[in-house]
């Protein structure tokens, strides 16, 4: 589907609601929805549909396939909005794709799909946390994630990113990684690293591959083609958007460096 036909696609929704403002959500989806149309590296490509209460809709997605990349290219899924009542992760990752799509050669040889807005039913029917972060992907599971399961069943995602607003209480950036059941990461094969983290408060979190995921990707694992990482990127709820938009794309591009390495020296995750 073309970027303008994304567009009317998504029309429908009430993003306007959620977004409003120039450097709103809506606005930022128009602005890369136009890049789209003639960047050779940044494609328009909606997921669904799906339905609810009788309605049709879209999932966002923003697809960059960057300089030299092929269909042998590792993949990585990026997730976002999965509250639309605090829209900050969406807006960032946002941002992130424009800087790719105006600086492409930091994703050399990615093929990377991005998910800026996960929650849509909640944003159309204007309803409280669906708990689309504690979703197990497999289970009867709210539409919008059933839909991101034959997704992932199908795409070959070497990785998953997620971005989430932390619980209120916390002060310091969560960066949480949680290793493929059958394959674990090697010791010496860090995502992502404390100078990677330089100038941010991070705690860092990671979980053995033995604890089974309950909720995200990793809880369909063994029926995907490839076993994947997930990287969970919390930032502080009382940050300004300002200092979430900057944590997150400066910390995922560092991460994007570093994968981009591993993939140049023809390590396998």
């Amino acid at each position: 589907m073309s970027a303008v036909s994304f567009r009317s696609a998504a029309a429908s929704l009430p993003l306007a609601a959620a977004a409003g403002p120039p450097g709103s959500l809506e606005a930022r989806l128009s602005a890369l929805y136009d890049l789209a149309q003639d960047s050779p590296y940044v494609f328009a490509s909606p997921l669904g549909p799906f339905f609810f209460h009788g309605r049709a809709a879209y999932l966002p997605r923003l697809v960059f396939f960057g300089p030299q990349a092929s269909d042998d290219s590792w993949r990585l899924s990026f997730l976002a909005g999965f509250d639309h009542r605090d829209l900050r992760a969406s807006r960032a990752l946002l941002a992130l794709v424009h800087g790719l799509a105006t600086n492409s050669a930091a994703g050399h040889g990615l093929n990377l799909s991005f998910f800026p807005l996960l929650d849509i039913a909640g944003l159309a029917l204007d309803v409280p946390d669906r708990g689309l972060t504690r979703a197990h992907w497999g289970r009867g599971s709210p539409p919008e994630i059933r839909l991101l399961e034959q997704d992932a069943r199908g795409g070959g995602y070497h990785g998953f990113v997620r971005i989430e607003t932390a619980r209120a209480a916390d002060d310091l950036v969560t960066i949480r990684i949680r290793q493929p059941i059958t394959r674990p990461l090697s010791p010496d094969l860090e995502l992502i690293t404390s100078d990677d983290a330089e100038s941010f408060p991070v705690r860092f979190e990671t979980v053995p591959p033995e604890i089974r995921a309950e909720d995200g990707p990793l809880s369909i694992t063994d029926d995907l083609p490839i076993a994947p990482f997930e990287l969970t990127l919390r930032v502080p709820a009382a940050w300004p958007e300002h200092d979430y938009q900057r944590a997150v794309v400066v910390l995922l591009k560092r991460f994007l460096r570093r994968y981009r390495a591993f993939q140049a020296h023809g390590q396998h995750l």
